[in-house]
């Protein structure tokens, strides 16, 4: 016969609810035991061209702290409740040609972010791959969808009702996560449901994308190798 394991437990309701925060303590602390014997899932980036001078550092398994200077307000608003939404540490310094326009920087950043996402998840072994979250923000509803796939695929069903956002222009939103979804080769959905605020609906998208990518990133206990019946997630 078969032993059950803690899942099948779960999942069967053999084990009365008295036992059940025993259960996800020891589950988790698999999981803690997983990524303490793993390598440290980060990457610094670097990017220097005409317009701009970027140093981006991510770890996935951080707890939401941050550090953004890119000259742009607005921007590093959005990264800062990206790193707090996501648990990433992030740290940005971005020097760009922001007296032109903020296109550049804001792309490049993205470019950056993306790359530090693709090399710290390295192989993708035990991640748990799809992130999805629906995201209130006050009047405005957004869905965000995450897959690390390997593959790049960039849908976004997003209008924004004015062109700017104090001096930021709304289009960049969708510049900054066409860099990053195409950096870090994964699939990116996003659509917004209803919303008629421009701040709450660039908010809505970057928290919910980072929540996405939250659970995306994430170590699942159960996972063994790489989750692709392909064998792999890198080609």
């Amino acid at each position: 016969m078969r032993r059950l394991n803690i899942y099948d437990c779960v999942e069967s309701r053999q084990l009365g609810p008295r036992v059940f925060p025993l259960i996800f303590f020891l589950a988790n602390a698999k999981r803690r035991s997983v990524m303490s014997s793993s390598p440290p899932r980060t990457a610094s980036v670097s990017r220097q061209t005409a317009e701009t001078t970027i140093e981006l550092r991510l770890d996935l398994d951080g707890c939401g702290r941050s550090k953004i200077a890119t000259g742009i307000g607005f921007f590093d608003h959005m990264l800062t409740l990206l790193a707090k939404h996501a648990l990433f540490d992030l740290d940005v310094d971005a020097n760009g040609d922001i007296d032109v326009d903020f296109h550049h920087t804001v792309e490049d950043v993205g470019i950056c972010l993306g790359k530090a996402l693709a090399e710290a998840l390295g192989t993708k072994s035990g991640i748990t791959r799809y992130g999805s979250v629906t995201l209130p923000m006050e009047e405005t509803l957004v869905t965000s969808a995450v897959d690390l796939s390997g593959r790049i695929a960039f849908v976004n069903r997003v209008e924004f009702p004015t062109e700017k956002i104090g001096t930021f222009d709304c289009e960049l939103v969708d510049v900054f996560w066409e860099a990053v979804a195409n950096n870090a080769l994964m699939n990116l959905h996003l659509l917004l449901h209803h919303g008629k605020n421009s701040h709450h609906i660039s908010e809505g998208v970057f928290k919910g994308t980072a929540r996405a990518l939250r659970q995306a990133v994430a170590i699942d206990p159960r996972q063994s190798g790489v989750p692709s019946s392909k064998g792999t997630l890198s080609e």
